[in-house]
């Protein structure tokens, strides 16, 4: 009898307990490792230094934008040295960092190749192209949109058609911006009535030799070229100062180059990479952004945009600011110019 009481009342709790479970299990969202702007762990993966006046500048402005606007204590390795790459993401990964960003197409196949061994890890690219993995999401700024405000101002800033043009590196997208700022540059001379309009293109094969930029500048300037860009991190500080000693003038590009010096530098083409990136890791964050995928910006989501002196001439001033709506309103077909 006493058995059989007992028996009954352990039956009880026990159903009991799983009608009413004293220990809940606790919901997803109520794990330490959600992610949330203050506790999600980024890194950015810089080739050069965050004061180059270029690439590195304003991919540093985004991290900056990061913590400032969303609340994350975003951070940056500057100086990663091509045969760093590898072993960088894969020390950021084994951390446990949630993403790993990098600014350049140079770091695309090192992301590639660690991003297989670390699957809760997010590789971002910025200029990046592989995305054959759920873990790889390139974020790819049209650079070509940016070049093509520039060469339009040099179309009309060239007083003899000639354009010298220098690029870090050689790679597909480097060639496509040279290639549209080479061919409207020249097309706006000739339509200007300098018939013998043409542009001469060398890559530097470095991001950072600002004595080779300033050599590469003054003999380019020294063989006539009178407007001068270029697209090479640090570098280009040195083809600035070519320009500066020979009197030829910049359509600066990537930054805000005119502080350099507005009466060489008169134009600029500014990257707004803040905004990139803050839209790009508030939308991680949200589940919007995922692997597999190449993320496009351009001048329509106001990456870039162009900044005058008073040394930039109005035709030069208003043919840009028309350049800008026609991007805008898909008036013109730039990669017709590749």
């Amino acid at each position: 009898m006493k058995k059989t009481l007992t028996f009954r009342i352990l039956l009880v709790l026990l159903i009991s307990l799983m009608a009413f479970p004293i220990f809940a299990k606790p919901s997803a969202e109520s794990y330490s490792d959600v992610k949330t702007a203050e506790n999600v762990k980024i890194v950015l993966l810089l080739p050069g230094e965050i004061n180059d006046q270029g690439w590195n500048a304003s991919n540093y402005a985004g991290v900056i934008a990061c913590n400032k606007t969303l609340g994350t204590s975003m951070e940056y390795v500057e100086s990663v040295q091509p045969a760093d790459f590898e072993s960088t993401f894969r020390e950021y990964a084994i951390r446990g960092y949630d993403i790993v960003m990098a600014a350049g197409s140079q770091f695309d196949e090192a992301a590639s190749r660690v991003a297989k061994s670390f699957p809760k890890t997010m590789f971002m690219v910025v200029n990046g192209s592989s995305h054959d993995q759920d873990n790889l999401c390139p974020l790819f700024p049209k650079e070509y949109e940016a070049s093509y405000l520039a060469a339009v101002i040099a179309g009309y800033l060239t007083k003899n058609g000639q354009f010298g043009l220098i690029g870090g590196d050689p790679n597909q997208a480097m060639q496509d911006l040279m290639a549209v700022y080479g061919k409207t540059a020249v097309s706006i001379a000739k339509s200007r009535g300098i018939m013998n309009a043409s542009y001469k293109l060398q890559y530097s094969n470095s991001w950072s030799d600002i004595a080779l930029g300033k050599q590469m500048s003054e003999t380019m300037i020294d063989n006539g070229a009178d407007v001068m860009f270029v697209y090479a991190n640090e570098l280009g500080l040195g083809v600035i100062n070519g320009a500066i000693g020979k009197k030829a003038k910049v359509v600066g590009y990537s930054s805000d180059q005119t502080v350099v010096d507005p009466n060489t530098v008169v134009a600029s083409i500014d990257f707004d990479y803040a905004t990139m990136y803050v839209w790009a890791i508030k939308s991680w964050l949200n589940g919007d952004i995922k692997g597999h995928q190449i993320i496009e910006v351009g001048v329509p989501e106001g990456i870039y945009f162009p900044v005058y002196t008073k040394n930039c001439p109005a035709d030069a001033v208003e043919a840009c600011n028309k350049a800008v709506e026609d991007i805008k309103n898909s008036r013109v077909n730039l990669k017709a110019l590749f």
